[in-house]
Order: structure tokens, then C-alpha cells, then sequence
């Protein structure tokens, strides 16, 4: 079993062409013609990580965020970006990227996985691509939970689903919460389909100040961190690997690459 084989499921899962065109999804560094020794799953390819995979064995990451997103002028180690791949290289170490490209399916994507998470019903794509002529490829995803609740009532079980120490969110304008519209990472964008799909909530991350503004009254903006939205993303590529093969070991990462701290 080579690390091709490996990626070409991971791309019949969420082929690359469904990425962003400013992505950089993808086989980022290594050599797709090695055995497969092991593979980690992780949003963040760092160099903890890198280590972490050469301690387990593997020599295959299969990270959500592409560690090289911009072009690389220099290899010199002083970036985090540069000893990540410095160590990859070193020990022979692939990474691999499944960013926009598993955003954008809602079968065993990001935003499905989340939605399971809450355990939304009746779960659909939020923003259907219009070009793809299929309603289950798009971004973010649409929902009901599975009983209405007092908005109160929501925000904790919302804690309590998604592991979260604290979240923010826009005044409570809906007594009660009962469509919930959702969106992995950055999903500032789709606010106003939120809007227009009269989602009682929108659950996302980075919104900026004067973001929050735009909820408008119409609706209650949640934002959980760009991390804390994705993490289950690591076990759902695990076990889509896991589930495949049977011929060597697929690990989550136990490095937390959360670069933001709260106290």
C-alpha cells in the first residue's frame, strides 16, 4: 500500500477540484510512491506534529490546513512554517492537504461533521454551488435541531457538544432556537444566506467587530473559534482512513495546534 492509494481515496472523498481557487490543497511535500508506514490526521501540519508523526511512524500527515499556503522563498528554519517542512523533508514525511475541497461536500465533509456533532436533522448544504449541478456540494450546511430550544438553553448545549470553554455571540433576538445554519473556519460569507435562509442561529468563527454588527436583528451570530469549529475534523479524517485500510494504522493527532489561548 503506497501513499498514492492513500490520496487517491481521500480525492474520490473530496476531489481537489472542489477547492478554492486561493487554496493549496494537496500532496505539499514527499514522495507518493513510498509504502504507507502510518498516517496522522491533524488540522495543522506544525512541527510538533511532524515529530509526533515520526515518533508514531508514519510517515504520511493528513492535515485540514495546507502548512504551505503562500509561496516559499527561503528554507532556513526561522519561520514555523519552514522547520515544519525541514523536518518533513528530513525524515521522509509527507503532508498532505484537504481543505476547501472537504469543506465544499456535505457527505462526510466538515460541515456534516458538525451538524453531527449537534445532532441537527434534515441537514442539507447552506450555499449549493450553483455550477455543480449537485445540491450536496457547496459551503456550510443547514439544520434542525433535534427539539427547539430556549436560546439559553441552546448556547450550553452548543458548549457542551463542541467542547467549548466560552463562546461569542450577538444579542438573543429569537426566544427560541430551532434552524441553525453552521459554517467550519471562516464563514463570515455566508451570513446574509444565513439570513436569507431565516436560520434562527449562524455558528461560525473569526468574525471581526464590526462583523457582528451585520447580524441585524434578524438573527443570533455564534462565533466558536476557527479551531474549536474544526476540531472534530481530525477524527472524521481518521476514521474515513481507518475505514478504508486495514494494512496500517491511522493516528489523531494529541498535539493541540490551537495558536489561541484563553484564560
Amino acid at each position: 500500500m503506497i501513499i498514492r492509494d492513500v490520496l487517491d481515496f481521500l480525492e474520490e472523498v473530496a476531489p481537489l477540484n472542489l477547492q478554492e481557487s486561493y487554496d493549496n490543497a494537496g500532496l505539499l511535500c514527499g514522495d507518493a510512491s513510498r509504502e504507507v508506514t502510518g498516517v496522522l490526521t491533524c488540522l495543522d501540519s506544525t512541527e510538533e506534529v511532524v515529530a509526533e508523526a515520526q515518533q508514531l511512524g508514519c510517515n504520511l500527515i493528513v492535515a485540514h490546513h495546507p502548512i504551505i499556503f503562500g509561496g516559499l522563498k527561503k528554507l532556513t528554519g526561522e519561520h514555523y512554517v519552514e522547520r515544519a517542512i525541514i523536518r518533513a523533508i528530513k525524515n521522509d514525511i509527507a503532508i498532505y492537504a484537504i481543505h476547501t475541497n472537504l469543506d465544499n461536500i456535505l457527505h462526510r465533509g466538515v460541515n456534516e461533521r458538525i451538524a453531527q456533532q449537534l445532532g441537527l436533522i434534515e441537514v442539507e448544504i447552506l450555499s449549493p454551488k450553483v455550477n455543480s449541478g449537485d445540491p450536496n456540494i457547496g459551503s456550510g450546511a443547514i439544520g434542525f435541531l433535534p427539539r427547539e430550544m430556549k436560546a439559553g438553553e441552546f448556547l450550553d448545549y452548543l458548549k457542551k457538544c463542541m467542547s467549548l470553554e466560552v463562546v461569542r455571540h450577538t444579542e438573543i433576538v429569537r426566544e427560541m432556537i430551532s434552524k441553525v445554519g453552521l459554517c467550519g473556519g471562516s464563514g463570515r460569507f455566508l451570513l446574509e444566506t444565513a439570513k436569507e435562509a431565516e436560520c434562527d442561529v449562524f455558528i461560525s468563527a473569526d468574525f471581526k467587530y464590526h462583523e457582528f454588527f451585520e447580524a441585524n436583528g434578524q438573527i443570533m451570530v455564534v462565533d466558536i473559534g476557527h479551531f474549536e469549529s474544526e476540531r472534530f475534523t481530525i477524527e472524521l479524517l481518521q476514521a474515513l482512513i481507518q475505514g478504508k485500510f486495514s494494512k496500517f494504522a491511522a493516528y489523531c493527532t494529541k498535539e493541540t495546534t490551537n495558536p489561541i489561548n484563553y484564560r
